[in-house]
């Protein structure tokens, strides 16, 4: 791929493509300081209302383009930057290639935490591992002061719920959440009748004193690209229906609607949901249903077989890290009367863990 000149037009080949490049594509990068703020790299100029800008002038040189504009503005580009930009190479899905696991996986990417863990290389390794797999481990995290709060909090912003900025896992009488019970749990994502889905669960385990209360994980990606090789016809239904997702207690009454595997304008995947203890399948036409409730069942029976499920225990002092629109969590049961088990819980979303990834890119010049 290079850049070359065309009688004063600017022409992009990426392979045996070729691309020219509007002019006030070029003008509305600009970098000089007299029209960019170099604090925040805000434009100190609008360019919506550029108009009939044109090439006066161009000429390379030592991988440097040097162009004047019909406006006499004249500025200098770096070749590779524009290049970067134009390919969007600095996007999250060309920085870290996903890997789809099943049970096979035999190391769960896991950190030790240390004092200065947020802004370091390690935490960079981190959020790369947490995009790849969908999910991290990190040891040796304080317990104390609902330490939860700091450690996402050093990654972006806890989004609070109804739960509260962060929420207390354990069994409770009269519970609003099974969560909040010994009962196991089955793969599931949290939170489907929020709008939107939280994208990052956090669970600090504080205390465990029991035999039980495994934590298991599933990549519903993995699932989900099983489902569609072997059974297109089940796969298909599960991308076109959009179900309601609903919570209810005593103080709200939560709804959202949504695709049990979720599709971007590409066709790659976006987001899994799955929680059959809240879902409402619309009214449709029998035979429809017939279909989906098959499908249903079969993406259910792959989500709880041993083949797509890892299972460990989580130690006080761990926090699990998982992307709740790409992987299914749970737990098995445990008994109360063994000890206690606590664990703490937040959300964050997406653009947060991101932005820490692209300053910690930017800060150690990866």
């Amino acid at each position: 791929m290079k850049i070359e000149l065309n009688n004063k037009k600017v022409i992009f080949i990426n392979d045996h493509n070729k691309t020219e490049i509007h002019p006030i594509w070029l003008r509305e990068r600009v970098r000089d300081e007299k029209f960019l703020d170099k604090n925040n790299d805000q434009r100190l100029f609008d360019p919506s209302f550029l108009n009939n800008i044109i090439i006066k002038n161009a000429k390379i040189n030592n991988n440097i383009l040097d162009l004047t504009f019909s406006d006499g503005i004249t500025s200098k580009f770096d070749i590779n930057k524009l290049t970067s930009e134009f390919l969007d190479t600095e996007s999250l899905s060309n920085t870290v290639k996903q890997k789809l696991w099943d049970s096979s996986l035999k190391n769960n990417p896991t950190y030790k935490f240390n004092e200065n863990f947020s802004n370091s290389k390690d935490m960079f390794d981190l959020l790369k591992s947490f995009y790849k797999y969908g999910f991290v481990i990190v040891k040796n995290v304080p317990t104390e002061n609902n330490y939860i709060v700091n450690f996402a909090n050093s990654i972006g912003s806890i989004r609070p719920t109804n739960f509260g900025d962060f929420f207390n896992v354990r069994s409770v009488p009269n519970p609003n959440d099974l969560a909040y019970t010994s009962l196991a749990l089955s793969p599931h994502t949290d939170n489907p009748y929020r709008k939107p889905v939280p994208c990052i669960q956090l669970l600090h385990c504080i205390e465990s004193e029991v035999s039980g209360g495994f934590s298991t994980l599933v990549d519903g990606f993995k699932v989900a690209t099983y489902l569609k090789e072997n059974n297109p016809e089940y796969f298909k239904i599960l991308t076109k229906i959009k179900v309601k997702f609903k919570f209810i207690d005593k103080d709200v009454i939560l709804e959202n609607k949504g695709e049990l595997i979720e599709l971007d304008k590409k066709n790659n995947f976006k987001q899994i949901r799955f929680n059959t203890r809240l879902d409402y399948v619309p009214l449709l036409e029998k035979n429809q249903l017939e279909l989906y409730y098959k499908a249903r069942k079969e993406i259910s029976n792959l989500y709880n077989s041993e083949k797509f499920r890892i299972k460990f225990k989580l130690a006080p002092g761990d926090i699990m890290m998982v992307d709740n629109h790409r992987l299914l969590h749970g737990r098995t049961a445990y008994d109360t009367n063994e000890g206690k088990r606590f664990l703490q819980g937040c959300y964050i979303d997406h653009d947060s863990s991101e932005g820490k990834l692209r300053h910690l890119k930017r800060k150690f010049n990866l």
